[in-house]
């Protein structure tokens, strides 16, 4: 299945948005807690960094799959405001990106 997903640009963007979503949830959820709670600041600086570079990838494959798929603003604004909540590109995937 995996190498079904590899092969279109909207099958990358479903694998980034799910490590997106796995690696906010990690930062929220794990990391802070560790940083605030334990004293322990370079979870943060790890998952942190992770979540930035997969963010960034997420971005730039929402870009090219509503150019390429002929995505609406609409659905577009939608699946980039997905990633800003927790669980939201889980629920965006179900939802939106499987075609």
């Amino acid at each position: 299945m995996l190498s079904t997903l590899l092969k279109s640009a909207l099958g990358r963007f479903r694998i980034i948005a799910f490590l997106e979503g796995v690696s906010y949830l990690v930062l929220l959820g794990i990391a802070m807690p560790l940083k605030y709670l334990a004293g322990i600041p370079q979870a943060v600086r790890v998952v942190g960094m992770a979540h930035g570079v997969l963010f960034v990838l997420f971005v730039l494959l929402l870009v090219q799959v509503a150019a390429q798929y002929g995505w609406s603003f609409k659905k577009s604004f939608l699946s980039f405001f997905s990633s800003l909540i927790p669980f939201g590109t889980f629920y965006a995937d179900a939802k939106w990106f499987r075609s």
